[in-house]
């Protein structure tokens, strides 16, 4: 059984991140979640989900065609991928952000992909 794309203290954690946006704060966390494809370039670092709309999230997103860009991305969606092998998308659990999103960004724009 696959397990699911975030555990519950992350989805937690994605949704304070979410209202602190909704009320008007400027922030940059680092990524709460990094989830990709096993088969595929796709990798996506999360910081937020829009607490009036949870199944939408923020953050980092690089489908793997050498633009990654910061924008939101459905989770059903996401959910709903399948890689060359039809592999779905993972949560890496290794993952432990040492940055703000920011500075990933800046990261992944120079190089033409996320590079953690």
């Amino acid at each position: 059984m696959a397990q699911p794309l975030l555990t519950l203290s992350q989805r937690e954690q994605l949704l304070a991140n979410g209202r602190r946006t909704a009320r008007g704060e400027e922030i940059d966390p680092p990524p709460v979640v990094k989830l990709f494809m096993p088969d595929g370039a796709g990798t996506w670092l999360l910081t937020e989900m829009d607490p009036a709309e949870p199944t939408r999230a923020f953050g980092l997103c690089d489908t793997g065609l050498g633009s990654p860009e910061l924008g939101y991305v459905c989770l059903l969606e996401l959910a709903a991928l399948r890689g060359s092998l039809r592999l779905p998308v993972e949560r890496d659990i290794h993952f432990r952000a040492n940055r703000p999103l920011s500075a990933y960004a800046a990261e992944a724009q120079t190089a033409g992909r996320i590079t953690v």
